[in-house]
């Protein structure tokens, strides 16, 4: 019997197998099927979006009623207000201060590589850019609040469901055995939300085999060339920011090994490389944690959710990136102090954004505002940008862990023998 398990190919292997398959099928048709009907429409727009874009609405069912339940029985088990201020405040920092260095690192690498300089611009296959509002610092804030938390968890509004999700779990603290009934139930539905997460987790194969291939069949290669400058500028900065920056925080606050963490961290890597959404990881993430990593599910629950929302490092280092190359590609020079802007504005335009796809390229247009960019640079970059945002997803969510577990380690909800054993809980 134990022989038969250790032959048992594991999920995350599947899935990893799932996604070069889904690359290799997709590059194929590509270039070896003809343009057409049964291609485009029936296979493509057909089969492979269905089944891609019905496993990312799955985890999307699964991610309001678990984020709002993990965050109540989260808020409730740490109970003191002051913990939970202490811990609130400590992972906000955090997530600002890496997003600060994301950019910073992005801004170097470009003015070393120059992405932009000597590029032919009509050689590169243009989207159509979408201009985000501008929001003010007090509406962001005061968005915070739900007026009616019905409505912002129909909407899946990530900081109004952790708002009131944290306020709903410390009164259950507080209430203590009048309020045992109403805890019980939140804690038993979360136990049935993450059965149902493993149950989902079960096709992931299939979904992420279909995002990847129609990517690649929409996409191929032809259109990376012209901006593989831009390309290897945005990957150096996420590579730096992923293995270097949160491997080198994790280790000064820790002492845990950055390559066990790594490892064992590398299948929701994969999964969120796969879809390309942040809040579609949230469960997965929140499990993984607690069964490999050894993070205590009360600040999982809660760094989790808010780091999907407010936590963009690889966000950040492709609009760093963007930034230098728009520029060097219009002639326009950058002072100083426009660099400046470009970090306070790219920081602070992470705070409420939508962990979903390709929202990094609308919330670009406000960080090309604030030092005149035209707009219009950023269909230079959406052509290829579906292959970065699926990377830079991997890294976001990277970033949310690395935070998780300084955090936990320093309340003390760190189990290092859960981290250290190569046996996750769950087995």
């Amino acid at each position: 019997m134990a022989k038969n398990k250790k032959k048992k190919i594991g999920l995350t292997t599947v899935i990893l197998l799932s996604l070069v398959a889904g690359a290799l099928v997709g590059a194929c048709m590509h270039y070896f099927v003809p343009a057409g009907y049964v291609r485009d429409t029936v296979i493509v727009g057909g089969i492979f979006y269905v089944f891609g874009q019905g496993f990312i609405r799955l985890m999307q069912m699964l991610v309001v009623p678990l984020v709002f339940c993990s965050l109540v029985c989260g808020s409730s088990a740490i109970g003191d207000t002051k913990t939970l201020g202490k811990v609130g405040v400590k992972t906000i920092v955090f997530y600002l201060f890496t997003t600060a260095i994301a950019i910073s690192v992005a801004l170097s690498l470009a003015t070393l590589t120059n992405p932009g300089r000597g590029l032919d611009i009509d050689n590169i296959t243009k989207g159509e850019a979408t201009v985000a509002e501008s929001t003010s610092l007090a509406d962001t804030l005061l968005n915070i609040i739900p007026k009616n938390p019905i409505q912002g968890l129909a909407e899946g509004n990530m900081l109004q469901i952790i708002l009131f999700a944290m306020i709903v779990g410390i009164i259950l603290a507080k209430l203590g055995e009048k309020a045992d009934i109403v805890a019980g139930f939140f804690a038993q539905f979360n136990d049935v939300m993450m059965e149902m997460t493993s149950i989902v987790m079960k096709v992931a194969p299939i979904g992420v085999f279909s995002l990847i291939a129609k990517t690649f069949c929409e996409i191929g290669f032809d259109a990376f060339i012209p901006m593989l400058k831009y390309m290897g500028t945005v990957f150096g900065g996420l590579f730096v920011q992923c293995c270097v920056v949160y491997m080198l925080l994790l280790l000064l606050f820790t002492r845990l090994n950055p390559l066990k963490f790594l490892k064992k961290f590398f299948p929701v890597m994969v999964f969120a490389f796969s879809t390309a959404t942040s809040n579609a990881t949230i469960p997965l993430s929140i499990e993984t944690l607690t069964d490999k990593i050894g993070v205590s599910k009360k600040i999982s629950s809660f760094t989790i959710p808010l780091g999907a929302t407010i936590n963009m490092d690889g966000t950040a280092i492709m609009q760093g990136v963007a930034v230098v190359f728009a520029a060097q590609a219009y002639g326009i020079a950058l002072s100083p102090a426009d660099y400046l802007t470009v970090i306070a504005t790219a920081t602070l335009a992470s705070i409420g954004t939508a962990g979903v796809p390709g929202v990094g390229l609308i919330t670009l247009s406000m960080v090309f505002a604030s030092v005149g960019l035209p707009v219009e640079a950023i269909a230079l970059i959406m052509g290829i940008d579906r292959i970065l945002d699926m990377t830079r997803t991997a890294v976001n969510i990277t970033g949310d862990a690395v935070c998780t577990t300084i955090v936990a380690h320093q309340d003390g909800s760190l189990d290092r023998d859960i981290f250290n054993s190569d046996t996750p809980v769950s087995e």
